[in-house]
């Protein structure tokens, strides 16, 4: 998509701090990074989210992230990394082109995703769940 802020990054029309690259995905520094070293990675390819994310490309993208999360705790002594891919407008994203976080974490940090705990009522987990199934059906 001509105008997608992460297509022109990814095809290097705007500059950013590039970690990896190979010919499907680029890796780069997060502007406004959670922790040193957090990195985005951004397919080549325009897809909005996971879910228009072409089934080859998904196959290739957590291998990688694992792979740059190790490196991260090589390079920087992070002690573990979180992935997260936020899917919609309501999940958090911002920018209408998949990417993944790549987020270096260490003893100590505020976590990065909470809930409130909650719970199902009698019978309710088996009614969300046939829900699910026949969405996943149709």
């Amino acid at each position: 998509m001509a105008d997608c802020i992460f297509c022109m990054i990814a095809k290097g029309e705007i500059p950013s701090t590039t970690v990896y690259e190979d010919e499907t995905f680029k890796a780069v520094f997060d502007i406004s990074p959670a922790n040193k070293g957090h990195l985005l990675i951004l397919p080549k390819a325009h897809a909005a989210n996971v879910c228009e994310l072409p089934e080859e490309m998904a196959a290739k993208v957590l291998p990688l992230a694992a792979k740059l999360g190790e490196a991260l705790k090589k390079a920087l002594g992070a002690e573990g990394f979180n992935l997260v891919v936020n899917t919609g407008e309501a999940a958090g994203q911002t920018v209408m082109h998949f990417h993944m976080h790549v987020i270096p974490r260490y003893k100590g940090d505020s976590p990065m995703v909470t809930w409130k705990p909650g719970a199902y009522e009698d019978g309710e987990a088996a009614k969300v769940a046939e829900k699910i199934v026949e969405a996943l059906r149709a």
